[in-house]
């Protein structure tokens, strides 16, 4: 059973700070192959960057993904995701994908909490894309992006607490969502001081990839997310140019 978790913003301590995370809940049998994608910015906080991010990610699979069983895209707004799953024959889970859906699933009207500014349209988008739009209470921002986050998160607990608390009263969230590799093991920290569910992405996410490897979803074999036509490129990677090709 192997996993292939691609990061792709380019910052490999964020790929550890995942790993980490994921692996106690990984089966002994499990093999999880991390990747951080080969270009693109440090840490994802814009469009432009998650557009980029998007590429990085196919580029990852082409070069990585021969004999996984699965891929995690471990990033939270899931740049690339249904690109991924277009061009896969395996199943590929996103990390936003996957905790919006359980959040859903647990508590009906959720919340998002993360860091960056920009990201509140931009999840709020991804999320309607995903059919949940009106289980969504809101996109909470704080000001240190998960970069700064992951490199202090003693010092972001209360911030986050009190992100947390604020949906819950203002919002009426019945859930929130602490969204974010660079927040990633940080639910647990921040449960204590707040009265609804915290749900961590990084986790849900490997409980989405285990559940999927249990129960593969199937690859369409027409339609959407079917393999993609033959897509004649110039300039990529030659891993991805052969994948791209392919009929």
């Amino acid at each position: 059973m192997r996993i292939l978790l691609i990061n792709p913003n380019t910052m490999p301590t964020m790929t550890d700070l995942v790993v980490r995370v994921v692996s106690p809940h990984l089966p002994p049998q499990a093999v999880l192959v991390p990747v951080t994608g080969r270009f693109g910015a440090q840490y994802i906080a814009s469009r432009t960057a998650a557009a980029i991010a998007g590429h990085a990610a196919l580029d990852a699979f082409a070069e990585h993904g021969e004999g996984c069983d699965a891929v995690y895209l471990a990033c939270f707004g899931d740049p690339g995701l249904f690109a991924l799953k277009e061009l896969a024959g395996v199943p590929v889970i996103g990390m936003a994908e996957a905790s919006c859906k359980a959040a859903a699933v647990e508590a009906g009207r959720f919340s998002i909490v993360t860091g960056g500014e920009r990201w509140g349209p931009m999840l709020r988008e991804f999320v309607a894309m995903l059919g949940l739009g009106d289980k969504l209470a809101a996109v909470e921002t704080v000001a240190p992006n998960g970069a700064a986050i992951a490199a202090d998160p003693d010092g972001a607990i209360a911030l986050l607490a009190e992100a947390c608390r604020r949906t819950a009263e203002r919002d009426g969230a019945k859930a929130v969502i602490l969204g974010g590799a660079g927040l990633a093991g940080l639910a647990a920290r921040v449960q204590p001081f707040v009265d609804i569910p915290v749900i961590c992405s990084v986790e849900a996410g490997a409980r989405a990839v285990l559940a999927a490897l249990r129960q593969p979803p199937g690859k369409p074999a027409a339609g959407d997310l079917a393999y993609p036509p033959r897509v004649d490129s110039t300039g990529l990677s030659a891993r991805l140019v052969a994948l791209l090709a392919r009929r």
